[in-house]
C-alpha cells in the first residue's frame, strides 16, 4: 500500500519583487526561466524514482510567480510530475498566479495538465495600497483573470489578502473584503502583514513596527488595537457569507479546505522541489540549496541518500521531543486543534502526560479551551498565537 504524499514545486521568478516580501523570488529573463524549468523537470524525475511506495494527494506549484512562466515551462514541470509520481485521481492540484501575468493560453494549459485550484495573490481591491505594496497589477486586471478562470471552468479558486497595511484603516479593509466577497471565491487567504528584515518595507517601516511592538503609537502602521480590528471584521464578514475559519489565517466554503496547508499543518509527509525548497519526509527535514547556479547544475539534494542515511547526506532526522512540538504549535494553528487522541495514536504516551501544565496554564489564561478530546486556541489565543505556541517547547 502505498504511503500518501504531497508536493510542493518552487517558481522562484517573478516579473517584479514586492516590497514587502522576503521569499526566495527574484525577476528573471527568459532564457533563465527556460533553464530553470529544464533542471526542476530533471529533479523531479530524478527524484520520482525514489517515491515508487507514495501517492500524491496534493500538489501546490508556489513561489514567487508561477504564472510568470510560459505556458510550454509550466507543461515540462507538470509533465514530470504526472509521468514519474504516481498522482491519485482525486488529487489537488494548486498553482499559484498573480493578476497580470495569466493569459487564456496559460489557464488552458494548467487545465490540460491537471490543475484544479487556483490561487490568486490579490492583496488589496485598492489600486493605491497596490502600488504601496509594489504588486504589478491594478484590482481590474485581477477581475480580468478571475473572470476568465471562472469562463474557462475553474472551480476552485483562492483569493489571497493581505491587512495592517501602512496607511490602511478599517474602512479600507472593509472594502477590500466586501469586493471580494461579491466574486465568491471558494477560499479565502487573509494575512496580516509582517514587516520582514531584509525587504524595503523594513528599511521604511521597520522602526514603526518596533514602536508597535514596544506600545507606542505607529506613525504609518495600523495600532495594534486596529489590527485586532481588522482580524475580527474578517471573520465576522466572511463567517456571515458561508465561509468557515479552519485555520488561523484560512477560510473556507466547505469542502474546499486546502488539502496542501492542512497536511502541513498535520505534519504530513512533503516533498519539495525546485530552488530553496524545504521537504519532509518520515520525520527526516531536509531542503534544496538556495544558490541558482548550484542548483542549476544539479546541485540539489539527493532524495535516495537522504532518506537512507540522513545525517551523512546533511539532513535531519527529527527526534521525538522535535516531532511533539511541531505536532503542537503547528496542529493548534487549526481552529479544530489538537486531537489527544490523535496525539496518544501518534507519540504512544497521553497529552497530558507530555503538556498537561502547558495546557492548564493557558486555559487559565483563557488563551485554550478544550472540548471533545481537543485543545484549540481561543480568539484571545489566536491574538497571541506565538507566545502560545512557545509555550509548548519542551525543555532539552
Amino acid at each position: 500500500m502505498r504511503r500518501p504524499l504531497e508536493l510542493y514545486i518552487h517558481i522562484p521568478f517573478c516579473e517584479r519583487k514586492c516590497l514587502y516580501c522576503d521569499f526566495l523570488s527574484m525577476p528573471a529573463g527568459a532564457g533563465l526561466r527556460s533553464r530553470y524549468a529544464e533542471a526542476l523537470a530533471g529533479e523531479i524525475r530524478r527524484k520520482a524514482k525514489s517515491c515508487g511506495g507514495y501517492e500524491v494527494s496534493a500538489v501546490f506549484v508556489g513561489g514567487g510567480t508561477p504564472s510568470c512562466l510560459e505556458a510550454e515551462q509550466m507543461a515540462k514541470i507538470l509533465e514530470a510530475v504526472r509521468e514519474g509520481f504516481f498522482i491519485r485521481e482525486d488529487a489537488e492540484v494548486t498553482i499559484e498566479c498573480n493578476p497580470g501575468t495569466l493569459t487564456e493560453e496559460k489557464l488552458a494549459c494548467y487545465q490540460r495538465l491537471g490543475a484544479n485550484r487556483l490561487s490568486i495573490g490579490l492583496q488589496s481591491a485598492k489600486d493605491g495600497e497596490l502600488r504601496r505594496l509594489g504588486r504589478i497589477h491594478t484590482f481590474r486586471q485581477f477581475l480580468g483573470n478571475y473572470r476568465l478562470a471562472r469562463e474557462l471552468g475553474f472551480g476552485n479558486i483562492n483569493v489571497d489578502l493581505m491587512f495592517a497595511l501602512p496607511g490602511q484603516g478599517i474602512a479600507d479593509w472593509e472594502e477590500t473584503l466586501g469586493k471580494v466577497l461579491e466574486l465568491k471565491p471558494e477560499h479565502i487567504s487573509a494575512y496580516s502583514l509582517i514587516v520582514e528584515e531584509g525587504t524595503p518595507f523594513y528599511e521604511a517601516y521597520g522602526e514603526d513596527d518596533r514602536k508597535r511592538a514596544r506600545g507606542e503609537k505607529p506613525e504609518f502602521l495600523p495600532e495594534e488595537e486596529t489590527e485586532c480590528g481588522m482580524y475580527a471584521l474578517a471573520r465576522e464578514m466572511l463567517e456571515k457569507e458561508g465561509y468557515r475559519r479552519y485555520e488561523i489565517s484560512n477560510y473556507a466554503k466547505p469542502g474546499f479546505e486546502c488539502r496542501h496547508n492542512i497536511g502541513y499543518w498535520r505534519r504530513a509527509s512533503y516533498l519539495g522541489l525546485g530552488l530553496g525548497s524545504a521537504s519532509l519526509m518520515e520525520n527526516i527535514r531536509f531542503s534544496n540549496t538556495s544558490d541558482l547556479g548550484a542548483y542549476l547544475g544539479g546541485g540539489y539534494a539527493d532524495l535516495e541518500k537522504v532518506l537512507e542515511s540522513p545525517e551523512c547526506a546533511g539532513a535531519v532526522r527529527l527526534d521525538k521531543k522535535e516531532q511533539m512540538e511541531e505536532f503542537m504549535f503547528l496542529g493548534l494553528r487549526m481552529a479544530d486543534g489538537v486531537l489527544a487522541e490523535a496525539f496518544r495514536a501518534e507519540f504512544g504516551v497521553g497529552l497530558e502526560e507530555v503538556y498537561g501544565a502547558a495546557v492548564r496554564k493557558f486555559a487559565r489564561q483563557k488563551l485554550l479551551a478544550q472540548a471533545e478530546g481537543r485543545v484549540f486556541l481561543t480568539e484571545k489565543g489566536v491574538a497571541v498565537s506565538n507566545y502560545v505556541f512557545a509555550g509548548f517547547l519542551l525543555e532539552a
